[in-house]
């Protein structure tokens, strides 16, 4: 067991896109919150949030939210969790359990939950701190590299298909085939789906049919929502990537009474005509993340059906490097930090 007062090594954030490799002093538990042993974390594209200065952050700051380890120390008044546990830590940092949608059962929406690798230390290091109402069980015959994505990526696109409308046999689109969609295709096909991939080109097309997809619709070689309406209309899109022309000419491709769900954020924003979604009460809603409950279901889950992230791995000590590889577009599908 790692003893207090002594150091550990850390990637920390110290201004806008710089990254450094420190050593930080060890410091124990709060009340409510546990030490975590991080054996690997996964680098998410919401981590530039932190790198790039674009949350309200203070400097310097650890990223990382798709941390696992092992439990190497509990504070007070933690129960249910015990030292040596495996578990992991998302994006949502730990629900407080007395604000208004706490007490409605939402604790996605915890009007005082602070978010991972943002307001608080994340995961780019060998240890962290974390609040025993944000934690996640990791089952045995889950790796902590292959569980680390799957606390971000994983949750989320397993929690917005299973709280879809969508049953087994309907047409669900899966729009982009990157670090959601890769895995958003895996889920939807062993949920029951129909499935379809929507990318630009036809490159990935072979790729798509290996990750679950039934059908491919390259959007660059017609309109999308053509290919889907002439399969019978989706009854759920789910919109991986961020705003564009694609993203609103695909909500057309929805059957009456589907949703679009959007997952990614990006500065152009969805624009849908009004007669759009009035004639055929078609819908748009987001998709943040899941709950910890839904946490353990998305790794149970994956274990049990075989679902795995396509992962490239790197030390910790290159976390500038795998950052920037994710940030350039070059990670097929999802980096992962290891520690010694």
């Amino acid at each position: 067991m790692v003893q207090a007062g002594s150091t550990y090594r850390a990637v920390q954030a110290v201004s806008p896109g710089k990254l450094e490799l420190t050593e930080k002093r060890l410091l124990d538990p709060n009340p409510g919150h546990v030490r975590i042993r991080v054996e690997a974390c996964g680098v998410c594209h919401s981590d530039a949030g932190t790198v790039e200065g674009v949350f309200p952050i203070e400097w310097p700051r650890v990223p990382g939210h798709e941390a696992v380890g092992r439990i190497d120390a509990v504070g007070a008044g933690v129960e249910g969790w015990k030292v040596g546990q495996r578990v992991g830590v998302g994006f949502l940092g730990g629900s407080c359990g007395h604000c208004g949608p706490c007490r409605n059962g939402d604790l996605v929406s915890c009007q005082n939950q602070a978010f991972t690798g943002i307001h608080h230390d994340g995961g780019y290091a060998e240890a962290m701190i974390a609040k025993a109402s944000g934690l996640v069980s990791v089952p045995d015959d889950l790796s902590s590299v292959d569980a680390a994505p799957l606390l971000c990526a994983g949750l989320t696109t397993f929690s917005a298909l299973r709280n879809a409308p969508a049953k087994a046999g309907d047409l669900v689109a899966v729009l982009g085939i990157g670090g959601l969609g890769h895995l958003g295709l895996q889920y939807a096909r062993h949920m029951g789906f129909e499935v379809a991939a929507i990318e630009r080109g036809s490159d990935k097309a072979e790729s798509a049919k290996k990750l679950g997809a039934h059908h491919y619709i390259d959007s660059t070689a017609g309109n999308p929502a053509d290919a889907l309406q002439a399969l019978g209309g989706a009854t759920v899109v789910l919109m991986t990537s961020s705003g564009g022309k694609t993203v609103s000419d695909t909500i057309k491709g929805l059957r009456p009474g589907g949703v679009a769900i959007v997952l990614g954020a990006g500065p152009e924003p969805i624009e849908v005509a009004g007669t759009d979604l009035l004639f055929s009460s078609r819908k748009i809603e987001g998709a943040l993340t899941g709950n910890p409950a839904t946490g353990d279901a998305t790794l149970r889950f994956s274990a049990l059906s075989g679902i795995a992230a396509m992962i490239e791995t790197m030390p910790l000590e290159r976390a500038s490097e795998a950052y920037a590889k994710m940030m350039a577009g070059k990670a097929r599908f999802r980096m992962v930090l290891t520690m010694a």
